[in-house]
């Protein structure tokens, strides 16, 4: 029997999420011979735009589209689902806020194992998925066997399956909103009340092709200097990961994280930042990513592209002169 995988697909205003295609790769490396579907879920032209989109990579596009779905709400949208997914289907969700909304609930109604968090996958053998997860903080990795009898529901971390543009299937876009409405809209005790805008900051790190992003590791406010004098000899803008926020060593505007603002630099350099999911889930558009940070088990170097394990109060004044002198 081929296993059937299903990825979830976010967007926003019409733009598809950098998660769509790592979920794509995710898909295969659990089995390159399953069957994968996207599911996308929304409302008129900005879902016709997500959905031509996405077929370009996934051989089939599943797609809900009604006006309550405008403003996707995690628990009406189990709902929905449950009445589309075959029985024994593996769903694959981005572990970012919405996902872990939509996956837990979903499992139940499924009746089939939940995963969370997965950040690897180690093959499948005698309907067993042995996957690998991460505790303490990052500190610890875990091998985990996932009971595939009943399906499973499998929030994936962003930014560790490389997304790969080249495994493009031209698929074809199903409208299952008639299947999927049977019965009516599922009753949600939530319901949309407004969208409210983050506050604005002195900065837009959103606009910045080069990002200097700072954490815990700077240890004091006053060491902050130094990381404002490397961004400006790389010829870029600070940002932060939430300790720096909760401190109110930086204005909020300046964080990077699910709680903070979504960048797509094209040089991100982390220092002294651990790598939570929360954190990385900001990072989009495949950056060049390099990480410095005494910890050599820190998460972040497990997507950085360059490492360097080292004290940032000595390295980062080291770093900022060499810049400098190459320019002179």
């Amino acid at each position: 029997m081929t296993l059937q995988v299903f990825a979830y697909i976010l967007h926003k205003d019409g733009v598809t999420d950098d998660t769509a295609l790592e979920m794509m790769t995710a898909a295969v490396k659990l089995n390159p011979e399953a069957s994968i579907c996207a599911i996308v879920a929304g409302w008129g032209a900005e879902l016709d735009a997500v959905c031509k989109d996405v077929a370009a990579w996934y051989p089939q596009v599943w797609k809900i589209n009604n006006e309550a779905l405008a403003h996707i709400n995690a628990e009406m949208l189990r709902g929905l689902l449950v009445r589309i997914l075959p029985q024994g289907c593996m769903v694959l969700i981005p572990h970012e806020h919405f996902g872990m909304d939509l996956a837990p609930g979903l499992s139940i109604k499924l009746g089939a194992a939940y995963l969370p968090d997965a950040v690897g996958f180690e093959g499948i053998e005698d309907g067993w998925l042995k996957a690998l997860r991460e505790e303490y903080s990052g500190q610890v990795r875990t091998h985990v066997l996932c009971d595939l009898s009943g399906g499973a529901v499998i929030t994936v971390r962003p930014g560790l399956f490389a997304a790969d543009k080249s495994q493009g299937a031209g698929g074809q876009v199903i409208d299952k909103t008639a299947e999927a409405m049977e019965g009516g809209l599922p009753g949600a005790a939530r319901r949309y009340l407004e969208v409210v805008a983050a506050e604005a900051g002195d900065v837009d790190i959103t606009k910045s092709e080069i990002l200097v992003s700072v954490g815990r590791g700077i240890e004091d406010q006053d060491n902050l200097a130094m990381v404002f004098d490397l961004a400006k000899a790389m010829g870029g803008e600070v940002s932060c990961s939430r300790p720096i926020v909760d401190a109110k060593w930086l204005e909020k505007a300046r964080q990077v994280g699910t709680s903070g603002k979504t960048v797509k630099p094209k040089v991100y350099l982390a220092l002294g930042i651990s790598g939570s999911f929360q954190h990385i889930g900001g990072i989009k558009g495949s950056p060049f990513i390099m990480a410095v940070n005494k910890n050599s088990r820190a998460p972040i170097f497990q997507i950085a592209d360059v490492g360097v394990v080292a004290d940032i109060l000595a390295f980062v004044p080291e770093l900022t002169d060499k810049i400098n002198a190459t320019k002179t």
